[in-house]
């Protein structure tokens, strides 16, 4: 007999012997002995729980940091404004007054002082607005000094406390 006959005969005899699969052999075997790779609901709920005490602990940190931010950046503008006019008082002598405001920046004032040596472009690219959309008030002269640039901060009334305190130049370094 050849090899291959050999081979043939051996097929054929473990075919007739074989018998069908048991129904537990045909279950997915464990991931641990290589079997299909998944995560059972247990798994699932213990990363959801892990995740809620997470957010529970960080989100509170976060949310409560966006007026501090807007309050800062608010800050940082004024004192953009602040060189501006100071520049505007280089080049002219005196500060915008009220009836012109902090327009005077951008284009020149074609109301009150018409100033000789008005720098062509402008002290400011635009005129800007506090970090919750509104325009900021100027005076000058105000009853502080030669100018006053104010921001009525999150709630836009003059006045209140906290995060609704009016942002002033005068009082950029409090909080």
């Amino acid at each position: 007999m050849s090899g291959r006959e050999q081979v043939q005969r051996v097929r054929a005899m473990w075919s007739r012997t074989r018998r069908a699969p048991s129904p537990l052999a045909l279950r997915p075997m464990p991931r641990a002995c290589g079997g299909a790779a998944g995560f059972t609901f247990i798994e699932i709920m213990v990363v959801v729980a892990i995740l809620a005490i997470l957010a529970a602990l960080v989100v509170p940190r976060i949310m409560g940091r966006t007026d501090d931010a807007k309050r800062t950046a608010t800050k940082v503008q004024i004192r953009n404004i602040e060189g501006a006019l100071q520049l505007y008082k280089l080049d002219n002598g005196i500060y915008p007054s009220t009836e012109q405001g902090l327009k005077a920046l951008v284009e020149k004032p074609s109301v009150g002082v018409i100033p000789k040596k008005w720098k062509l472009g402008g002290y400011l690219p635009k005129l800007p607005e506090d970090s919750w959309q509104n325009p900021y008030k100027y005076l000058s002269p105000s009853p502080k000094g030669d100018y006053e640039i104010i921001s009525l901060a999150t709630d836009g009334e003059v006045g209140g406390e906290g995060i609704n305190a009016d942002i002033t130049n005068w009082n950029l370094d409090k909080d």
